[in-house]
């Protein structure tokens, strides 16, 4: 039988990493972050009164230091970072709005431009209401410091920010409508679906064929990818394109099979605002392309 602290860990595990998941933008090393604080919480000795409060402290400083690792790690990374997505299949509506409590991998990107503090500072207090005097805890910093960098993550994120206000049926409408004209090369089409400032990133991770840097704009966007689908794809057979949901919006799964044998696996997501795409995220890393839990493997 688990032991008390067990239970109570266990208790909170879905907001360790949901906390977590923010701050690291990847499930495996938030996972890690998590059980990292399942240990030094089962190591404690004295009474912990505020379970939720102090798993939250441990967990968000095991984060600060990933981040802060990552930072090195992230400067060498082969072309755009994106991070790893949760993907799941395409949900029937009576988990939509479970889905939709997901972050989107808009706000992911946007958050990945912040300093790690600011990261911390900003999904602690606005994401979570953690306060202030708590933030500066896990940053070892005073409260009007912590305020301060959450107020500057606030800022970038207003700024900086992939406009993403658009439901989940509209997504799938507004995506649908993208691949069936770019399919067909039906520039004119494109263009209806696609926001003026139109941002696309793909992630290939150094193994994957991408674009290196974002592509802005609404015709450099759907030349991309009139150009993807109608050549640069045109040796690739048995292909699918399924509908999936990641990070609780609109995506889908590209996969076929190359000349030599290889595979070709792409997911792109989806932001989109007031009927056209603001954003268009493409993963091609295979190491962020596990589709756990699923029959899309």
């Amino acid at each position: 039988m688990p032991s008390p602290s067990a239970v109570e860990f266990e208790a909170q595990r879905s907001y360790l990493m949901a906390v977590a998941y923010r701050m690291l933008g990847s499930r495996a090393e938030a996972e890690d972050a998590v059980q990292e604080a399942w240990l030094r919480y089962a190591q404690q000795t004295e009474e912990i009164r505020d379970v939720r409060g102090w798993l939250t402290t441990v967990t968000a400083r095991i984060c600060l230091d990933q981040l802060n690792s990552a930072r090195v790690r992230r400067t060498a990374y082969p072309g755009e970072w994106l991070p790893a997505f949760v993907i799941e299949p395409d949900a029937d509506p009576a988990r939509h709005a479970e889905l939709s409590d997901q972050v989107s991998v808009a706000l992911l990107v946007v958050l990945e431009r912040l300093t790690p503090e600011q990261r911390v500072a900003f999904v602690l207090h606005d994401a979570f209401a953690v306060p202030f005097d708590e933030v500066a805890a896990v940053l070892d910093s005073t409260p009007a410091a912590a305020r301060q960098h959450a107020s500057r993550a606030r800022k970038a994120v207003a700024d900086g920010g992939i406009r993403h206000t658009a439901g989940l049926a509209e997504q799938k409408r507004v995506l649908s409508a993208f691949l069936a004209a770019a399919q067909t090369g039906d520039m004119r089409t494109l263009a209806a679906v696609l926001a003026p400032d139109v941002v696309a990133i793909g992630d290939g991770g150094g193994v994957a064929r991408t674009a290196l840097r974002p592509i802005h704009g609404a015709d450099k966007v759907a030349r991309f990818f009139t150009g993807l689908l109608n050549y640069r794809l045109a040796d690739v057979t048995d292909i699918k394109v399924e509908p999936v949901i990641v990070n609780g919006s609109a995506a889908m799964l590209l996969r076929g099979s190359r000349p030599d044998g290889s595979r070709l696996v792409v997911v792109s997501a989806v932001a989109v605002d007031e009927g056209r795409i603001t954003g268009i995220f493409n993963q091609q890393n295979p190491e962020k392309l596990i589709l756990p839990g699923s029959d899309l493997e």
